[in-house]
């Protein structure tokens, strides 16, 4: 598969295909999106929003949450609105979620099966990775949004003047749901 991804790449190029979406780094509606990575949401979110290449920063994780105030999520955050112009955040939820509900338990599980020894999974917590918490995922997605804008208003190191909020997106639909 990455093989006809590169193939398709080559011709991309070559027909120029780049040119109609070309812009600058800078978002022009000076807004970031914290969103999650469902397959669902890569062609909906812009579709449904109105936006186009250029528009805004997306920033995309399993969930759409931020579990860590110095995630790379976060400095994500912090490099958009003082380097790219961000003063608004989006967080974006969605419905029927992969990460709601995950259990910790069952991903170690599956990665038994793929082949990762106890000890490789033992080492891990011998260095201070509490598995159980960063493999966990959460039990309601409006309640993860909300935890998620809260940790971003109220991070150290954001200032106070950038809009946060908070909304959960239909994933067949599209429509946008104000938390």
């Amino acid at each position: 598969m990455i093989e006809e991804i590169i193939k398709h790449n080559r011709e991309f190029v070559a027909s120029k295909g780049y040119e109609k979406f070309m812009t600058s780094k800078y978002p022009d509606k000076r807004i970031a999106i914290v969103t999650c990575m469902d397959t669902r949401l890569v062609e909906l979110l812009p579709a449904a929003l109105g936006l186009r290449n250029g528009d805004v920063k997306i920033i995309k994780n399993a969930g759409g949450t931020i579990t860590n105030p110095f995630d790379s999520t976060m400095r994500s955050l912090l490099v958009a609105v003082y380097e790219l112009g961000v003063n608004e955040i989006m967080v974006i939820g969605h419905t029927e979620c992969g990460v709601q509900g995950m259990d910790s338990g069952e991903m170690l599980e599956l990665m038994r099966h793929r082949g990762i020894s106890d000890e490789h999974i033992s080492l891990m917590r011998h260095c201070g990775i509490d598995l159980d918490s960063w493999l966990h995922g959460f039990d309601d997605t409006g309640e993860a949004v909300r935890e998620t804008v809260d940790l971003i208003s109220r991070h150290p190191l954001m200032p106070a003047d950038v809009r946060t909020a908070g909304y959960i997106m239909d994933s067949t639909t599209g429509y946008l749901s104000s938390i």
